[in-house]
């Protein structure tokens, strides 16, 4: 059964509407200037992780966290939760909150230490995961944060797993759709309704490639990075959409149309105008 055009945008458009939503809260995250943080895990300093070098977390392990802050600022600073947390397009696939009770006075650095279980994490995440080590005054705002490339070695079976197969099985149903269309003739005449409808399966695709490069650890693909392969696939698709031949008029119709010649106008005998009965 087709779906639709309309129905494919009913589908696409509110992903893409809580992708960029997502994107923008993560970007308005505003922290407060002169708190400095540095943190380890296991004794490797975090903000020396990337895609070569990531953080890597195995289910059920216990790390330990060590963290240092210093207050640049004239007020006691209170820290009373550390997330350290993974996200993709401002959406969270794990976090794992600790409660602490730290104050900094103004002008001095104070250190805190914890052991962190990891316990459900084959069921959050796998793959590459970009995401942070943050703590938290008592207010329950981020007062400062280390961004951390992670290597999850969770389970495809996980909550971002499904989040990458059900990208693509509405991919999978996209192109089915396009294709069942462009078989039964029913594309639109007009280029920039081919267009449409084509670029949402390829939205998709853009998306679901990305989610690949994350699980086979390629890369990590941040926002900007997963934004920039569904542009460009979605662009392409729109394009092939629009320089696509427009869909064949039916052939029945067209012998219908078809004029008579002089010998067949000669078979018919031609008729006056029918006597209106008294």
């Amino acid at each position: 059964m087709s779906l639709g055009s309309q129905g494919i945008r009913r589908i696409v458009w509110p992903v893409l509407l809580l992708i960029v939503l997502g994107w923008t809260a993560a970007q308005a995250d505003a922290r407060p200037d002169g708190v400095d943080m540095a943190a380890n895990i296991d004794g490797h300093d975090i903000a020396g992780t990337s895609a070569d070098r990531p953080l890597r977390l195995v289910p059920d392990s216990t790390i330990r966290i060590a963290i240092e802050l210093t207050n640049n600022t004239s007020d006691p600073l209170e820290i009373r939760h550390v997330d350290l947390a993974g996200h993709v397009l401002g959406l969270g696939f794990f976090s794992y909150s600790t409660a602490v009770e730290l104050t900094v006075a103004p002008g001095k650095a104070e250190s805190l230490q914890y052991r962190l279980e990891l316990r459900g994490l084959a069921a959050q995440a796998t793959g590459f995961i970009g995401g942070e080590l943050a703590v938290y005054g008592g207010s329950d705002a981020p007062v400062a944060a280390i961004p951390v490339i992670t290597d999850v070695r969770g389970s495809l079976w996980s909550v971002y797993g499904f989040f990458g197969l059900a990208l693509a099985v509405l991919t999978v149903l996209g192109f089915a759709d396009t294709a069942l269309a462009i078989a039964r003739q029913r594309l639109s005449d007009k280029r920039w309704q081919r267009g449409v409808r084509v670029l949402a399966p390829g939205l998709g695709l853009g998306l679901v490639f990305a989610f690949i490069a994350s699980v086979a650890r390629w890369w990590v693909p941040d926002t900007g990075l997963w934004l920039a392969f569904a542009g460009v696939t979605a662009a392409v698709a729109f394009l092939l959409g629009y320089a696509s031949p427009p869909p064949e008029p039916d052939g029945d119709l067209d012998d219908a149309a078809e004029p008579l010649d002089e010998a067949e106008i000669d078979r018919f005998p031609a008729e006056g105008p029918k006597p209106v009965p008294e």
